[in-house]
């Protein structure tokens, strides 16, 4: 009986036969789908079908519109400074050439070899608006220019503010909205570059800088109380310096433009030629070079008024095509930048979408009497070796955001599959809540795409 173990055994052939494997069933349909992250990968294709056609359109019929009206106000200059009709027309065209030659080549480029080159270009800019102050040329008692004229560092400096800016804000995301390692910095910085530009002085370009980077800094997910309370100083700010300590001429203009808001026969000289300009024009304008404002009662009719001698040769009609097309640049634009693949290229295609489209603005709103008098020009129309060469480049950058995402290709059960995403400021901007939003299938983590830096 001791030797009886205590539980009967059962033998080896006694053993029930193995188990079948258990079949595999699908997944219910109540089990959160799992959002599978692919990196998106070069996508083979020819270089035209990368480009992005509608921009070319725009700005190519803009070009033609410039080279037109160029011609126009400036046919009779030229043949009296230089015995011939197209010699300033001329000019115009080779710096057109010279501007698409910059533009194709920053399309061949990797826009985001930029982000690491960007604290170089700011420093040449920084480099170059000091050597205007010491070395420039006087002209009409503002220097302005370098090389005889021929290099405004203030329109590179609009540019490559922008590219900064967007390498910048892009490395910070959340940490903008810290005094301490977002406004102080930002503040600091478009600060050095706006005083630079005002001793030139040049108002308008000074103030395009700060427009346009706060605009960008609000984009990238600034605090608002922060980006309120600083827009309200810089506004008393600069409108004490242009009050009090600007050039002489700004304070004139200001009060000029008060009195022609009541009586527009008050209106500053210019403000009224123009007028005078849009109402000879009518609906369908007096004809292609047949307007006569441009002789010497518009001042800078290739330039600062170009927009106004649009509206009398070309009439209401020509002149509403001009805004279409700006505002369709716009639009396109805006798409580009939702559309890019990466922090960078978001804020690098809005910050030249809303360049371009601040200095149209502010040419037409001079021209139509909405704002003071300024020096700003039509973008890609008016006549200006260093505004359209810049314009031109930062063209070609907003291209390169836009060939780059055409390069990409993603599969249709990637999570970030859709083309439309809001990689501008992805995180919330209230100051209670800084919790990342939650997607419907439950991922808390960005949508954006891994995209290598190279």
């Amino acid at each position: 009986m001791a030797d009886q173990p205590l539980v009967d055994l059962p033998s080896v052939t006694d053993a029930p036969p193995a188990a079948a494997p258990r079949p595999v069933r699908a997944t219910p349909r109540s089990t959160p789908r799992v959002n599978v992250e692919a990196a998106p990968t070069e996508q083979k294709r020819g270089f035209i079908a990368t480009l992005d056609g509608y921009l070319i359109v725009i700005v190519g019929i803009l070009l033609a519109i410039g080279l037109m009206m160029v011609y126009s106000t400036t046919f009779d200059w030229s043949f009296q400074s230089f015995g011939n009709e197209a010699t300033i027309f001329l000019q115009h065209l080779r710096n057109a050439f010279i501007g698409l030659g910059i533009m194709l080549l920053l399309v061949l480029v990797d826009y985001r070899v930029w982000r690491r080159v960007a604290v170089l270009l700011l420093l040449i800019t920084i480099g170059a608006l000091i050597a205007v102050l010491l070395f420039g040329d006087d002209t009409f008692g503002a220097r302005r220019a370098l090389i005889n004229g021929s290099f405004q560092p203030s329109e590179l400096a609009e540019l490559v503010i922008v590219v900064y800016m967007s390498a910048w804000l892009s490395s910070r995301r959340t940490q903008i909205r810290s005094i301490t390692y977002g406004l102080l910095p930002f503040a600091v910085l478009v600060g050095i570059i706006a005083v630079l530009i005002l001793r030139q002085p040049d108002i308008s370009s000074a103030a395009t800088v700060v427009a346009v980077a706060g605009i960008m800094f609000f984009l990238a997910g600034a605090d608002m109380l922060q980006l309120v309370v600083t827009g309200g100083i810089v506004g008393i700010i600069g409108f004490v310096y242009v009050t009090s300590f600007g050039p002489g001429y700004a304070q004139g203009r200001i009060d000029s433009f008060v009195s022609g808001v009541a009586d527009v026969t008050q209106a500053d000289y210019h403000v009224q030629q123009a007028i005078i300009a849009f109402n000879n024009g009518g609906l369908t304008g007096v004809g292609l070079g047949q307007g006569k404002q441009k002789f010497e009662n518009l001042p800078a009719p290739h330039t600062d008024s170009i927009f106004a001698v649009i509206g009398e040769e070309l009439g209401l009609v020509g002149a509403s095509l001009v805004v279409l097309l700006y505002i369709t640049l716009v639009f396109r634009g805006i798409q580009v930048a939702r559309r890019s693949v990466d922090h960078f290229g978001a804020l690098l295609a809005a910050g030249i979408t809303i360049w371009i489209a601040l200095k149209a603005l502010l040419n037409i709103a001079v021209m139509t009497a909405v704002v003071p008098p300024t020096g700003a020009p039509l973008p890609f129309i008016s006549f200006g070796g260093s505004s359209l060469v810049v314009l031109l480049a930062g063209t070609g950058l907003l291209l390169s955001v836009a060939r780059v995402r055409a390069r990409q290709t993603l599969p249709k059960w990637s999570a970030q599959a859709p083309e439309r995403r809001n990689l501008i400021a992805n995180h919330d901007r209230s100051r209670g809540n800084r919790r990342s939003p939650v997607s419907r299938t439950g991922d808390s983590r960005s949508h954006e795409a891994p995209v290598s830096e190279g």
